[in-house]
């Protein structure tokens, strides 16, 4: 359970274009600005995703990024973009409808590792940036981007036009979203510091897209069965019983980027 009782205290820099909320983000974590600033964009005009990809950023989307402070090995690093991915779904999964003795909240899934899921289309995504300081992670910029009524690619969906097919308003403005956003976040990091980490890779394997659907490889069928501390995805693999009908079920490690799970809606 995600508990936003206490409003996250946070330094909150609302731009109304930046090249990069990331970028900005960093510079002002090197200007002496506190963990916890929070850098705002209506959009973006360099917007970066995960891999170095483009990320389109027109205005009507949510655009933060976030300077945290961690302490952590290099080999963790995945465990950021875990926690905050798990944080910002189940904020937005809690988001009551108000209609009396109905909760209700958006329907939110992860694609593995960095993605946010609604109806089987992509609604946002993540992007985690570290740096070192004697070979341990000491600051990251977390950036965040969540399609709202921003135009989008056909694997894409925005909020907006979910909650318009709903009978009660969940979340009615950009401002709302973003507030909801952010205390997921920071909740979820905060859940990532005090509690143990399996229970952590649990609940995020809990609400993948994926889970209960079997994944083609080159050495045959994979089933999904969990998340390591380092991100990975961990797969129960049926080899190919034409080929070789003695071999036994082998479980492996796929690091983040080594397969693309794909989006329903687009049939991949």
């Amino acid at each position: 359970m995600l508990s936003l009782e206490a409003d996250p205290v946070v330094n909150l820099q609302v731009f109304e274009t930046l090249s990069s909320s990331n970028q900005t983000a960093w510079e002002l974590l090197e200007q002496g600005a506190p963990a916890g600033t929070v850098v705002l964009a209506l959009r973006q005009e360099a917007g970066r995703g995960q891999w170095g990809r483009p990320w389109v950023s027109a205005a009507g989307g949510l655009y933060f990024s976030i300077g945290l402070e961690p302490d952590l090995p290099v080999a963790a690093a995945a465990q950021l973009t875990l926690c905050s991915a798990w944080g910002i779904a189940t904020a937005l999964r809690q988001v009551p409808a108000r209609l009396s003795g109905v909760e209700q909240g958006v329907p939110v899934q992860l694609k593995w590792l960095n993605d946010l899921v609604l109806s089987g289309r992509k609604l946002g995504g993540i992007l985690t940036e570290t740096r070192l300081h004697q070979g341990r992670i000491k600051q990251a910029v977390i950036g965040v981007g969540i399609n709202w009524k921003n135009p989008v690619p056909a694997t894409g969906i925005t909020l907006r036009s979910f909650l318009e097919t709903q009978p009660v308003p969940l979340i009615e403005s950009l401002e709302m979203l973003a507030a909801i956003a952010i205390a997921g976040l920071l909740a979820g990091y905060q859940r990532w510091q005090q509690t143990d980490l399996n229970l952590l890779l649990t609940d995020y394997f809990n609400l993948l897209a994926h889970r209960d659907r079997p994944i083609p490889l080159a050495t045959g069928r994979a089933t999904l069965i969990g998340i390591s501390p380092r991100g990975e995805l961990r797969v129960r693999v049926q080899p190919d019983t034409i080929t070789d009908a003695a071999a036994p079920e082998v479980e492996i490690l796929l690091p983040p980027g080594a397969i693309n799970l794909g989006y329903e809606s687009c049939g991949t």
